[in-house]
């Protein structure tokens, strides 16, 4: 049986639920309450559209990502066990539909949208032309290094050093284990860190 909509409509009653917790926010639209959960998808949709940029590569692969996310969502909110977890939930079809995408377009794993932060990052701040030259080559050799690393452990470390998510976080969105996150972790570190030797 399909979802009866129960729509809040005030601005009033909207700003309400963007103060309620995410576990009863959850149990709300999986009862069919569309008001809480676009309050939802107001609160965690900034993330989610972070994580798509970063394992896609595309803003527009981010947006497509998100939608399908909130359309796959809101059919199977009855599946949701723990509504406190409704976040990691999210997260975890996010970095599924992100995989989709990137099997699609047969891309690495975002790996223009990591070079572009990269850039981004380490953009020198100094005029000192010298410094800038030193900083730009440091840039190009940490983005050779990440072209690299095997897709899955560039995945992980891009998750956790640029969108800064734990390692529950990494496991929920790619459907990992934790213990698969910490052991692609620390093999993208190892490598990257034996190829940036020359610039410690």
């Amino acid at each position: 049986m399909g979802k009866a909509e129960n729509v809040t409509g005030s601005p009033a009653a909207q700003h309400q639920l963007d103060l309620v917790p995410d576990a009863l926010l959850a149990g709300r639209a999986a009862d069919g309450d569309t008001a809480a959960f676009e309050a939802l998808a107001r609160r965690h949709g900034p993330l989610m559209r972070a994580t798509a940029r970063r394992l896609t590569g595309s803003q527009a692969d981010a947006d497509d990502v998100v939608q399908e996310t909130l359309v796959q969502a809101w059919k199977q909110l009855d599946n949701l066990r723990d509504p406190a977890a409704v976040k990691g939930w999210l997260l975890r079809i996010v970095g599924s539909r992100s995989i989709d995408h990137l099997r699609r377009r047969r891309n690495h794993a975002g790996l223009d949208a990591v070079e572009n932060q990269v850039e981004h990052d380490a953009k020198p701040q100094a005029a000192d032309p010298e410094h800038s030259a030193v900083i730009t080559s440091r840039v190009e050799a940490l983005k050779a290094a990440l072209a690299k690393l095997p897709e899955e452990q560039r995945r992980c470390w891009v998750l956790k050093e640029f969108n800064d998510q734990s390692y529950e976080e990494i496991a929920l969105t790619l459907n990992i284990s934790q213990a698969s996150v910490r052991g692609r972790l620390a093999r993208a570190r190892i490598t990257l860190a034996r190829m940036m030797e020359e610039w410690r």
